[in-house]
């Protein structure tokens, strides 16, 4: 299955990687160091039926999720909170705070019969496709 490349998707990464390596390299006073909102990540495929987007979401409970769909357009909000507050972590890799993340489908689909699940922190989210892009079977017949 080809992918579509999207170059602003690569430049977030980048940005992404520059903003951390100048929080690495810049230790700043707890105060000083700016709020961010974590891009959630996703994998979104689709199905001869449905669009299925799977988002990790370990230390998340469902209720602290917001998922709204306009059009073809889905966006998941939500904030993932720190195990242990008021203490000096010597390591920390995992990322804590609000995140969210937009994704544009560019399929046709029914937001009124999407479904979301969530199992073992993981995020599943079903939205079916319009009928107009549904494939059809046409059967032949002999005369």
């Amino acid at each position: 299955m080809a992918t579509r490349w999207d170059p602003w998707e690569e430049f977030m990464s980048l940005k992404e990687a520059m903003d951390r390596l100048l929080e690495e390299s810049f230790v700043l006073p707890r105060p000083y160091v700016r709020e961010r909102l974590y891009r959630l990540p996703v994998d979104v495929y689709t199905t001869a039926d449905a669009v299925v987007i799977n988002a990790p979401m370990a230390g998340v409970k469902p209720e602290d999720v917001d998922i709204t769909i306009e059009g073809d357009t889905v966006t998941i909000k939500g904030e993932i909170k720190p195990p242990a507050e008021n203490v000096d972590y010597l390591i920390q890799e995992r990322r804590y705070g609000p995140f969210s993340r937009t994704i544009r489908l560019n399929i046709p689909v029914e937001p009124d019969k999407a479904e979301a699940t969530f199992d073992n922190g993981l995020l599943v989210i079903t939205i079916p496709k319009a009928e107009a892009v549904k494939p059809k079977a046409i059967k032949v017949v002999k005369k």
